[in-house]
């Protein structure tokens, strides 16, 4: 079997197994994750900050400039050229509006005074976390310059002042991010889906969580080596509550609770 083939139907198979061990609120017996999934992951009420932001969307899926796309790393799925049109990159790449504002719902009930967000793309994430806390200092790393010119027009026109946009290789800049930092209430690690690298940040974030830091991993059945990394995290001894919503998974520190992990319905 060709590899991506090979990839799609591992993707498919873990979708399928989750959808079927994962329960929804009334499965939990913890009453903060009870809490959290009923009030927050399962809120689709529409927000008033969710238009203007869908609305720059529908103009990057409209966009048809070229850009030469730097991929610093694991790569896409989807396509492999470096020169793509915006659009592309915005069909193919952005998180889609659900899983967008779901983690704007996390964000805005974490009351977070700090954000970090690894791996800017367009920029469209970036504004949920923004507009969820605007009281917030949002810093994001972005590893490509052309897509990070694009991100920053996109925090411009939608008047994004609390957003801090760094360029670079994001080994080199989030130790600095995390150092300037005096503690961590919130990450977002969506970039370099290694699983080297996605364990390196973790570590590197440890040192600064508390009893209230949420850190967010994206894309945790990517691959095998996702997958790998998730487990260990899971099994960290710092580490107390997980839950996992197969697009993304949720880890948090609070002392005094049971280790529990969970599989939650999105």
């Amino acid at each position: 079997m060709p590899i991506f083939a090979a990839m799609v139907f591992n993707f498919i198979s873990d979708f399928l197994t989750h959808r079927f061990t994962a329960k929804s609120r009334h499965g939990t017996h913890s009453p903060f994750v009870y809490k959290l999934t009923d009030e927050v992951i399962y809120d689709f009420n529409s927000k008033n900050d969710y238009k203007s932001i869908e609305a720059q969307r529908k103009k990057l899926l409209n966009d048809e400039s070229l850009i030469t796309v730097t991929d610093l790393g694991a790569g896409s799925h989807l396509n492999k050229n470096r020169t793509k049109k915006v659009k592309q990159i915005a069909k193919n790449a952005l998180k889609s509006p659900r899983l967008a504002q779901l983690i704007y719902r996390l964000a805005k009930a974490a009351h977070p005074s700090n954000i970090i967000e690894l791996g800017t793309c367009l920029g469209i994430t970036t504004a949920y976390l923004s507009k969820a806390c605007p009281d917030a200092d949002v810093v994001t790393i972005e590893g490509c310059p052309e897509t990070a010119k694009v991100a920053h027009r996109n925090f411009r026109e939608l008047d994004l002042d609390n957003v801090e946009l760094q360029v670079g290789n994001f080994d080199v800049l989030l130790p600095g991010v995390i150092d300037h930092a005096k503690q961590l209430d919130f990450v977002y690690i969506d970039g370099n889906h290694r699983k080297d690298a996605t364990l390196n940040y973790f570590k590197w974030c440890l040192p600064k969580v508390h009893e209230g830091s949420l850190l967010i991993f994206d894309d945790i059945y990517w691959s095998k080596g996702m997958k790998e990394a998730w487990e260990e995290i899971k099994s960290h001894p710092d580490v107390t509550v997980t839950i996992d919503l197969f697009w993304i998974g949720l880890v948090y520190f609070r002392k005094g609770q049971v280790k529990e992990h969970f599989k939650i319905k999105f």
